[in-house]
Order: structure tokens, then C-alpha cells, then sequence
């Protein structure tokens, strides 16, 4: 054979070899503002760009059939994960990958989890229809039921405001909040009924949560209860999640319309990005300490980041397919997720 025909063969076989390769994730692709940006009031897609460096993502295996739903970064250094299926707390050790669970009661479906000031988990339990604490030192559980006047709220996300309340949401449509200092619990009816979902606290201790059902986010009232609803531009759009970034704006995903959205509080402003790809549905939504938004999308089963700076995209496909990533969370260098399809917690490893 011709050396440079043999050379040539020789090429195309390394190529396939590499390509065939299922050790290590693909990796993520970056996608890139439009020249023209889009009005504030609407949605942009971006085309696609170059590749960039291959990301520090690890997963880590929890019981089988567990299905872990929220994580949240514990302040030790493990992580707490809600495994919704079996009813339990789970903390992961990212040292040694040692698991363990505690049973939070019978008929207990777990579903957020966040962690205080102080450093106990704290767990909105739908199978409990109550909020849950966990003592980090004696892993002592501590059930605080709704008001037997509130059955069935289908309880899903928690987060603490400016003064320590824990404020949480139902998706029968209801909304509430816990002062942990007295122990005691109000709930709500949300103003359009059915949805509330996703909740969050800005650097100022406001809250916000997000209606799935409802498509449309709200601000709460801390001290009367009183949510006042607040449109997105696209109608129908599912908003499903929020969180705040450093400044005090609010970011949603938007799981119906596969956008991600930002709601400043200071001007009353919109704006919408579409995730990249061809069927996105954006579900989950984290912003970390440097302001880089991060969500899951189901349609192509990975994990976004979003820099609001350059307006660009970057997606990390997941390793385990379908990984089916409902909520997102962090610590500085660390984006969490659970992977509730795989009965995996992954980690995008994002400092040196």
C-alpha cells in the first residue's frame, strides 16, 4: 500500500476509535449570541459556536430506586439529596462517595431540600404534606404538619428570606411560610390557584415564586402573605423555577416555552433567551456566585450554563441518559444536580 494511503487509513481509524469512546461525557458546546440582540420583551436564539474545554463533571451514584429529586450543598462539604421514591434524607460524602439516608416517617415522599443559617436540612415532604427538619449532629427528624384545614398541597420548594422564615410552596395552590423560632405554620391561596412551584429569596430577603401551572412568577408580601403576580412576556410559557442572581434580579426557567428568563425588580423589566437546540424544555435554574445561570434541560438531556455578560450558552451533556435533572444547586466552584432518572447526583466542577 501507498505510504500516505496507509497513513490516511490509519487516521480515519483513530477517529472512529475516539468517536465510539463511552468513558467520559461529550464535550459541551457553546452557543452564541445573534449579531442583532432581541427586543427586552422577547425571545433570541443564538447559532451555534466552538467547542469549549471539556468540563469537570462527576457522578456519583445514591440506592438504587431512590430517585433523587433536590440537592443541596451541606455545610461541611457533603451534599444533601431528597430521595423522593424511598421516602428519606440522603447526604453524600464527594470525598469517599459513601451514602447515607434517613428515614423521615411512613408515607414521606420528600421533595425540596434547602439548608439554613445554621446548618440543618430542611425538607418540603408532599407524602408528609409538612415541613421537615433534620438535625446535622444527631440526624433527629422533626416534622412540622400544614394545618389539618390544609390537606393535599402537594409541597415542593422552601427557601428562607431576609429574617429566617422559611417560606415554601404547594402545587394545589397554596403558598406558606414556618418561623422556625415559634415553630409555626400559615399557608395561602395563591391569587390564580393551581401551580405554585419553584421559590426563591433575593440578596435582600424578598421572595419569589414561580407558578408552573399559572405561567407566571410572584412577589410575596413578608409581612401581610400577599403575592402579587407579576407576567412574563410569552403567555403559556410554564415558568417552573426561580432564583436570584447577585443583584437582585430574578431568573426562571420556563419548561413549556424551553427559554430562560430574567425579571429585574428595579425597572419592572423582562428579558427571554431561548436554550439552544431543536425542542428545549428548561426545568431547573441555579445562579452561582459569579452570576453564571445555570439549567437543566430535559429535550437535550443536559445541563446549560447562560452568561448573561456575552448573552451566550454553554451545554454539558450528561452522561446517564435519561438523566431527567430537576433541580440544580451550588457552592462556589461546585454546580450540583440530581439526576432523578439515573438515581445519580453530578457535579460540574467549574474552579481550579
Amino acid at each position: 500500500m501507498h505510504p500516505h494511503i496507509y497513513a490516511a487509513a490509519l487516521w480515519l481509524i483513530l477517529i472512529a476509535a475516539t468517536a465510539c469512546s463511552g468513558d467520559s461525557p461529550a464535550p459541551p458546546t457553546v452557543t452564541a449570541p445573534a449579531q442583532t440582540s432581541a427586543p427586552a420583551t422577547t425571545a433570541s436564539s443564538a447559532p451555534t459556536s466552538t467547542s469549549a474545554p471539556r468540563p469537570k463533571l462527576e457522578e456519583y451514584e445514591v440506592p438504587a430506586g431512590s430517585r433523587p429529586h433536590d440537592v443541596a450543598p451541606a455545610t461541611d462539604g457533603g451534599v444533601w439529596y431528597t430521595a423522593q421514591a424511598t421516602g428519606k434524607l440522603g447526604y453524600l460524602d464527594p470525598a469517599t462517595g459513601q451514602v447515607e439516608e434517613i428515614p423521615l416517617g411512613d408515607g414521606s415522599a420528600p421533595h425540596g431540600v434547602i439548608v439554613a443559617p445554621d446548618g440543618a436540612p430542611w425538607i418540603t415532604d408532599s407524602g408528609l404534606n409538612a415541613i421537615v427538619r433534620v438535625d446535622p449532629a444527631t440526624r433527629a427528624v422533626q416534622v412540622f404538619p400544614l394545618p389539618a384545614d390544609r390537606p393535599g398541597a402537594n409541597l415542593n420548594t422552601a427557601a428562607f428570606d431576609g429574617s429566617g422564615v422559611l417560606w415554601f410552596t404547594g402545587q394545589s395552590g397554596v403558598y406558606g411560610r414556618l418561623d422556625p423560632a415559634i415553630g409555626s405554620v400559615e399557608v395561602f391561596d395563591a391569587p390564580r390557584g393551581r401551580g405554585p412551584y419553584g421559590v426563591a429569596a433575593t440578596p435582600d430577603g424578598n421572595v419569589y415564586y414561580a407558578s408552573l401551572a399559572g405561567s407566571h412568577i410572584a412577589a410575596v408580601d413578608r409581612e401581610t402573605g400577599a403575592a402579587t403576580v407579576i407576567e412574563p412576556p410569552t403567555a403559556g410559557q410554564g415558568a417552573r423555577r426561580v432564583w436570584s442572581d447577585s443583584l437582585g434580579r430574578v431568573w426562571v426557567s420556563q419548561w413549556n416555552a424551553g427559554q430562560v428568563a430574567v425579571f429585574d425588580p428595579a425597572d419592572a423589566s423582562w428579558r427571554e433567551w431561548k436554550l439552544p437546540g431543536a425542542a428545549p424544555q428548561a426545568y431547573a435554574v441555579f445562579v452561582d456566585d459569579r452570576d453564571i445561570v445555570w439549567l437543566s434541560d430535559f429535550g437535550a438531556n443536559a445541563i446549560v450554563s447562560f452568561d448573561p455578560t456575552t448573552e451566550q450558552f454553554t451545554s454539558y451533556p450528561l452522561p446517564s441518559s435519561p438523566a431527567n435533572v430537576r433541580q440544580i444547586h451550588g457552592r462556589p466552584g461546585e454546580v450540583w444536580a440530581a439526576e432523578s432518572a439515573a438515581d445519580r447526583l453530578v457535579v460540574i466542577r467549574t474552579g481550579p
